[in-house]
């Protein structure tokens, strides 16, 4: 399982410990969608419905991001994580009552709020570490079908499954620990994860980080890495993400989406034009500007193939 708290001493400045939390993101998520890659890509589409403007179908250097908390799926993913080991006996109810409080203030503030999601993480490193890798993804399969599935935003994953007919690769971003987010990714037929990376040594979580978690400023740097590894052009990419937190890797792409956005991603949005929607309600905001075929009707099958960006800041 991935990361989740900042264990380590602060030995580098705060920029380089996001980069390296970023590399070390983007270079498990490619090693992990590498094997499902020739896979997706022999897959087509069951229909083909009249293409819109956006995403442009055939695109192979643009890719999309997604964040994954409230996002695309309902709830924190490291919560409904923790409930499923509570279930397995990993840790005592007086943890399984802290995630819950936890979870509570995630709902009620609608925000990710730092010192909440790193009481979490640190709560988690505890209690991963010294399991094995391999123990946590078997059974990250059995949480996700248990609390997880149906959780997903049928309207955000109409976005992602856009992206997939169009021929594009689509990625989640998330603080959530890498393992998880494969997991997620690969329910959902995305091409991979970027997460949290949780250090582990034979197999087996040390209960340290590899850099920090994937919050923040280290989200735009794992997509930065992942564009210049994958020679994608940042300017055809689009992100979607509905925390303030996640402007960095919005300003990055050249199709920013605020989904189900917090007060503060709202206001800063509107400001820039940037498209809107909320799910939470079934109403649509302000600016809409999502193509049909990304209706919430629209969630079967479809081609991931795609690649590419070139960096670009606003």
């Amino acid at each position: 399982m991935a990361a989740l708290g900042w264990l380590t001493p602060r030995r580098r400045s705060a920029t380089a410990r996001s980069v390296l939390a970023g590399e070390a993101a983007a270079e498990a998520a490619r090693k992990t969608s590498a094997e499902d890659e020739s896979a997706l890509l022999t897959r087509a589409p069951e229909q083909a419905p009249e293409e819109p403007a956006f995403p442009v179908a055939g695109d192979d250097r643009a890719a999309a991001f997604f964040d994954l908390d409230n996002t695309v799926m309902q709830g924190a993913a490291i919560f409904h994580f923790g409930r499923g080991l509570y279930k397995r006996k990993f840790f005592e109810r007086r943890e399984l009552t802290r995630f819950a409080w936890q979870q509570a203030w995630f709902r009620l503030a609608g925000v990710e709020d730092p010192e909440h999601m790193q009481d979490a993480r640190d709560s988690a490193l505890s209690i991963v570490k010294g399991h094995r890798v391999s123990e946590l993804m078997s059974i990250g399969e059995e949480i996700y079908d248990e609390y997880m599935a149906d959780r997903i935003w049928p309207g955000t994953r109409a976005l992602a499954q856009a992206h997939l007919d169009a021929g594009q690769r689509v990625w989640l971003v998330t603080a959530a620990p890498v393992e998880t987010a494969t997991i997620i990714a690969r329910r959902l037929g995305l091409t991979g994860a970027l997460g949290t990376v949780a250090e582990s040594v034979d197999g087996v979580y040390t209960g340290r980080l590899v850099g920090e978690p994937l919050h923040g400023p280290a989200k735009a740097e794992a997509v930065r890495a992942l564009a210049a590894a994958e020679e994608l052009d940042l300017e055809r990419c689009a992100a979607y993400s509905d925390s303030h937190n996640d402007i960095p890797m919005l300003s990055l792409v050249g199709h920013p989406y605020a989904i189900n956005p917090d007060t503060k991603l709202r206001k800063h949005a509107r400001a820039l034009d940037w498209r809107l929607r909320d799910y939470r309600t079934g109403r649509k905001a302000a600016k809409v500007g999502i193509p049909a075929a990304a209706g919430v009707g629209a969630l079967a099958g479809g081609t991931a193939a795609a690649l590419a960006l070139h960096r670009r800041r606003r």
